[in-house]
């Protein structure tokens, strides 16, 4: 019987488990309220049938390096493109071990991007010189776990919609006019007399992340002001807590 049970088990998954009795579809679902770093990526270790629900398109899109010229449903060559292609609320996995172009990346809708690596430094987005931001944000958005790099300007511009920034490194390059450089910088309006209706709110939280080189953490252009600000010192680090909303 147990032989049956392992020969009809064509994912090669752990016979008699009661989540292997439910159809793709139900899995996939429970696998979409999973937090994608670290559980939804566990569970793609589990078994041949897991790892394929767990990185279906449908979940995360990935950005990574080909190895081979053979395209992917769902895998993209630069992050541009994998935003272009997101619908609302995706998560867009980007693979560790390869520094990455991004310059004034639009993000109009509410989107999680992920380093895929075990550390901020694996991942690496990198804005060159001439460009005023590696990422623009108007939507409520997430990012984790990436290293941001900006030659001049700013890494992160924040225009609309609530920004949370978790365990990054943000990075301005040392130059001579360091004065013009934010890691991050807002524009945001809290609230517009002028408007019939109050949007949701605006603003930006920061959580465990490093922040390096420029003029200051960040510059607000908007009616946000920086609020709660938390600093912890490592051995070769300072990382920061802080939140920026109306006061």
């Amino acid at each position: 019987m147990a032989k049956r049970l392992r020969e009809a088990s064509p994912w090669g998954e752990p016979p008699g488990s009661p989540a292997n009795s439910l159809d793709d579809g139900c899995l996939m679902h429970i696998f979409s309220f999973l937090s994608p770093i670290p559980d939804r990526y566990n569970t793609a270790l589990v078994c041949h049938r897991w790892r394929y629900l767990a990185c279906h398109p449908r979940l995360w899109l990935r950005v990574e390096r080909p190895l081979r010229n053979v395209t992917e449903p769902g895998v993209y060559t630069n992050l541009e493109a994998a935003v272009s292609a997101a619908r609302p609320g995706d998560t867009i996995l980007i693979a560790a071990g390869s520094t990455y172009l991004a310059c004034n990346i639009q993000i109009k809708k509410p989107l999680c991007i992920i380093g895929g690596g075990e550390l901020p430094d694996d991942t690496v987005l990198t804005c060159s010189r001439g460009s005023e931001n590696a990422l623009e944000f108007l939507s409520t958005c997430k990012i984790a776990n990436l290293t941001i790099k900006a030659e001049l300007g700013c890494c992160l511009l924040h225009r609309s919609g609530k920004l949370t920034i978790e365990e990054c490194l943000l990075q301005c390059e040392q130059n001579p006019l360091d004065y013009l450089s934010f890691p991050i910088v807002s524009t945001a309006i809290e609230y517009n007399a002028l408007s019939s209706l109050r949007e949701q709110g605006h603003g930006v939280t920061v959580v465990r992340t490093r922040i390096e080189g420029g003029a200051k953490a960040i510059r607000t252009n908007g009616t946000l002001a920086l609020q709660h600000v938390r600093a912890i010192y490592a051995r070769s680090s300072v990382f920061f807590w802080f939140e920026v909303g109306e006061t």
